[in-house]
């Protein structure tokens, strides 16, 4: 039977063991930023109301660090904690110190941002794009890390593919995930910037976005575009979140056709494993 994943479900604390730790006052100077940390952006009105929640009740949970060869501290997890503590005036922190390998650093930051959900979704394509690449993980790997399917994996990392004024726009928040899988659905760097920008310039919703990318592709075809069922339209919405996929539902006279759109072997796989739940 499939094994119930790890990651996200248990915390952060199933990944750093408290019983190979011990807590520490470090000094805020001698602590330097995580440089595979995910997160690319902080929220500057956020952290100046951390930083004066920090200097009436100070650091109330640890940050995670592991010491260098220097003796100086690498940070692992904490980044606004230890930003808002330097803010505050605060001359120490404490803080956790562990033992850890690139590919940990990167995992724990990941993990953490995503239970704070303070990571963009081109952020976190990122890092697991990085834990791929750099660290040889699969994505099956990477999913059961992060406590997700290997399909929201998958796709979250295609939202790279996207073209960069799309992607510009995703990290700006003036277009949504679901936006930017309508624009990935699209044929062709033209089709794509003509539903970006009628995105931008009209304020289609999701649906409306996904309605536009399905007529641009029957239109391609040559085929008469389908009229909308909304019944029929909010179930193709429960099968896409289901198997966190693309997803085509359609209708005729006497049955209909049900399509599920795969983007690599391992995408295939997990498919597979999503819905025949083979027998281990």
């Amino acid at each position: 039977m499939t094994q119930p994943r790890g990651g996200l479900g248990r915390g952060l604390g199933a990944l750093i063991p408290r019983a190979s730790t011990g807590l520490h006052e470090i000094p805020v100077d001698r602590i330097a930023p995580n440089p595979q940390q995910p997160r690319e952006r902080l929220d500057e009105a956020q952290l100046a109301e951390l930083a004066e929640s920090l200097r009436t009740h100070g650091v109330l949970q640890p940050l995670v660090v592991t010491q260098g060869e220097d003796g100086r501290y690498l940070l692992i997890a904490g980044e606004r904690r230890w930003r808002a503590a330097r803010l505050a005036g605060l001359k120490t922190v404490p803080a956790v110190v562990k033992e850890a390998t690139p590919r940990e650093r990167l995992e724990w930051a990941l993990v953490e941002n995503l239970q704070r959900q303070d990571l963009g979704p081109l952020e976190t394509a990122a890092a697991y794009r990085q834990l791929i690449e750099e660290h040889g993980l699969t994505q099956e790997a990477v999913a059961q890390r992060v406590g997700k399917s290997r399909a929201a994996i998958a796709n979250t990392l295609r939202l790279l593919s996207l073209p960069a004024a799309a992607r510009q726009a995703l990290a700006a928040g003036a277009i949504s995930e679901g936006h930017a899988r309508a624009i990935l659905a699209c044929r062709g760097a033209a089709a794509q910037q003509a539903l970006l920008d009628a995105i931008l310039e009209r304020g289609l919703s999701v649906r409306q976005a996904e309605a536009w990318s399905q007529r641009a592709a029957e239109q391609e075809t040559g085929r008469a575009p389908r009229p909308v069922d909304h019944d029929l339209a909010a179930m193709e919405d429960r099968f896409r979140l289901a198997l966190g996929t693309k997803v085509s539902l359609q209708r005729g006279r006497k049955g209909g056709r049900l399509v599920v759109y795969f983007f690599s072997d391992e995408e295939l796989e997990g498919l597979y494993q999503a819905i025949c739940r083979p027998e281990e």
